[in-house]
């Protein structure tokens, strides 16, 4: 039974993730929990605006104290606030029920441990066995848990996060589009008391727009009044608040790779880049590898999903990494892929070089890049696709080092992710039209 992806578990609310399996994976959270942490274990939770959201927590929260852990309630905070609140109240768990960028009929449950950091695999796998062997039953009388609400959650993660990264952005104009999301309240009170002229756009969550037409995977909405209407950038959050992509005065977008490679070098320059060395996935543009080359700076590679981010910094004591999706990390001021950080990063390190955001987002240049993601009866057959990973190889002869081609499986969806990067955008599609053709054939379905 596999329940957990590369962002914890994800499926159809009501369907492939129903009240019953949360309430589950609550009490299997909690027992896994006080075998590592000791009894009764304490949890932080709180969840994103779809509709399902208040449903899914109220059977996490039955399956956390039926098994003899108690809950404190965030109600809808961004993902990397309730992971600073786990830490901050020393509580030995939290979980946030979400989908993040995805559409608000999904959703899902990611489990944090007291480090604010993802829960590790094994206690994952822990979690998922005592879920397929349905081995647990309800405690009784004085052994069940807590439940309380927590009040002013999202107030105090904002005010953690702008002590943490100060900053006067008098006189800048910014267009901010919070998603219908779980950064609709988080975002404007952190920019407006920033002293800014913001501008704030899909900030009216319904249950139902989450992610619909806007945020950062359908960034097209904040691009249009960018341009049109004068700002100096753009911010797009998505669902849960745990990544940002920006756009800049021309209405350009600058995804995740332009904005770690901007902070990269600004915090090399300030002397603060341990190791002078960045993190970041197989999914990072091969510009961005040659920026870093030209700046000094070491460039480590790790599998899609910021957990492996985050694992090799911790490892290593990096200081800064990320994904192109704009997911992401700095260890001195967040323990996860933060939105809300980042985009006060980002805009620290312009007002310190002085330079709008166009400028900055010269430090590379993007090689043309095409990514399309070819809905599959089963992920996992493309490991043994012989016919797949023929294609791969020759198409990888022929780009001859210009280029680079992935492909990998989708950790949360029935999908295979293809790749393709090279020296014209021609060239780019080719490679990606051809591989994307064998993958249809041998998997089966279509682009999504």
């Amino acid at each position: 039974m596999a329940l957990f992806g590369t962002d914890g578990i994800r499926g159809l609310a009501g369907d492939e993730l129903t009240p019953e399996l949360a309430l589950q994976v609550g009490r299997a959270a909690a027992y896994v929990l006080a075998q590592h942490r000791g009894p009764g274990p304490r949890f932080l939770i709180g969840r994103d605006t779809r509709v399902s959201g208040a449903m899914l927590e109220a059977a996490l929260v039955a399956g956390i104290t039926s098994g003899g852990g108690s809950v404190e309630i965030a109600g809808v905070i961004p993902t990397p606030g309730l992971a600073a609140l786990v830490v901050e109240h020393a509580a030995d768990a939290g979980v946030v029920v979400s989908a993040s960028h995805n559409p608000f009929a999904d959703n899902g449950i990611k489990i944090f441990s007291h480090l604010g950091i993802k829960l590790s695999d094994d206690e994952e796998a822990e979690i998922e066995a005592h879920v397929g062997r349905h081995d647990l039953v309800s405690l009784r009388g004085d052994q069940v848990g807590r439940a309380d609400f927590v009040e002013g959650a999202v107030e105090d993660y904002v005010a953690t996060v702008v002590e943490r990264i100060p900053l006067d952005l008098s006189g800048l104009r910014i267009a901010v589009d919070c998603a219908n999301g779980a950064m609709y309240q988080a975002a404007p009170l952190a920019l407006c008391e920033s002293g800014a002229d913001v501008a704030l756009l899909h900030t009216a969550p319904d249950g139902l727009n989450i992610n619909h037409k806007c945020g950062s995977t359908h960034v097209a909405a904040l691009q249009d009044v960018v341009r049109a209407d004068g700002f100096d950038l753009g911010l797009a959050f998505d669902g849960d608040g745990d990544r940002v992509l920006a756009v800049d005065a021309h209405g350009a977008l600058v995804d995740g790779d332009f904005v770690i490679a901007i902070l990269a070098r600004h915090l090399k320059g300030k002397g603060a880049l341990r190791a002078d060395t960045v993190v970041t996935t197989v999914m990072t543009n091969l510009g961005f590898h040659l920026a870093m080359r030209r700046e000094g700076i070491a460039v480590v590679t790790t599998a899609v999903g910021d957990r492996y981010v985050i694992a090799e910094m911790l490892k290593h004591d990096y200081v800064l990494g990320g994904e192109q999706s704009g997911h992401v990390i700095n260890r001195d001021v967040s323990t996860t892929g933060d939105g809300l950080a980042t985009a006060l990063l980002l805009l620290q390190a312009l007002g310190e070089m002085g330079q709008p955001l166009h400028e900055a987002a010269k430090v590379m240049e993007r090689l043309p890049q095409k990514l399309v993601n070819v809905r599959v009866r089963d992920r996992e057959a493309l490991e043994g696709a012989a016919a797949v990973w023929q294609a791969v190889e020759r198409e990888t002869a022929r780009l001859a080092g210009q280029g680079r081609v992935l492909v990998r499986p989708s950790g949360t969806e029935p999908l295979v992710r293809v790749m393709a990067e090279a020296a014209t955008q021609d060239d780019c599609d080719a490679v990606c039209d051809r591989i994307v053709a064998v993958v249809q054939e041998e998997l089966g379905g279509g682009p999504s």
